[in-house]
């Protein structure tokens, strides 16, 4: 099964085609700026011409969902339905914590914990057994304190992602590792993705919306 993913909610605009289990192609790019609007088509294309595919030999696509960037998922969910109405293929979504931790799974640690910088000392995150990957607390927008995952403290723990950088210079936790340069990957989300094709587990397209986990706070306008 010929498969489009799009990871859209960080800094990594990322794009990847498998062929089940098998990654065809990968195109992604870190920028500080975000530019998952003029970058996003434009890698699918080279996905594709990399792949040795078209755009209809296309049979579902997967999209990171979120939490991340407010700009970010609305693209890609934006661009994942456009993709799957016109080609009349299904939508599966994937949390894109998930795709951050799928990379460290069976490395010795106890847990692996996501951190997605969200603002100010706020991260995204969710706690994930370090072995099988599977959801020990939820997803959820967590201030950063010195007690945070104090709960973790006598465990091999392993904080990735660019909130890692703040965890660092914050956490109290001997034992813990930090990578703070993992971001979501589309390639990450081809085993969960399978597993939702698996169940049947599919998006209905015409009222899916990405997991924001926070209401979006744009600039408000002064009153004249």
């Amino acid at each position: 099964m010929k498969i489009l993913y799009l990871e859209t909610s960080s800094k990594n605009c990322s794009v990847a085609i498998s062929d089940g289990e098998k990654l065809l192609c990968l195109t992604e790019e870190v920028s500080e700026n975000y530019k998952q609007s003029e970058s996003l088509h434009t890698f699918v294309e080279w996905a594709l011409e990399g792949a040795g595919l078209s755009m209809k030999d296309i049979e579902a696509v997967s999209l990171g969902k979120g939490p991340g960037s407010y700009t970010g998922l609305r693209i890609g969910a934006s661009s994942a339905k456009g993709f799957c109405y016109g080609l009349k293929v299904p939508l599966i979504a994937v949390n894109s914590l998930e795709s951050m931790i799928e990379p460290f799974l069976k490395q010795n640690y106890d847990f692996v914990i996501p951190l997605i910088d969200a603002r100010r000392m706020e991260v995204y995150t969710a706690v994930y057994d370090g072995e099988k990957g599977n959801e020990i607390s939820e997803t959820e927008a967590k201030i950063l304190a010195e007690n945070s995952f104090e709960e973790f403290r006598d465990k091999k723990v392993l904080f990735v992602g660019d909130g890692a950088r703040k965890a660092k210079d914050i956490l109290q936790l001997p034992n813990a590792d930090f990578n703070e340069t993992v971001y979501p990957s589309a390639q990450y989300l081809i085993k969960k993705s399978l597993e939702k094709i698996d169940k049947k587990e599919f998006e209905d397209i015409a009222y899916f919306e990405p997991f924001y986990l926070k209401d979006f706070h744009g600039v408000k306008k002064k009153e004249s």
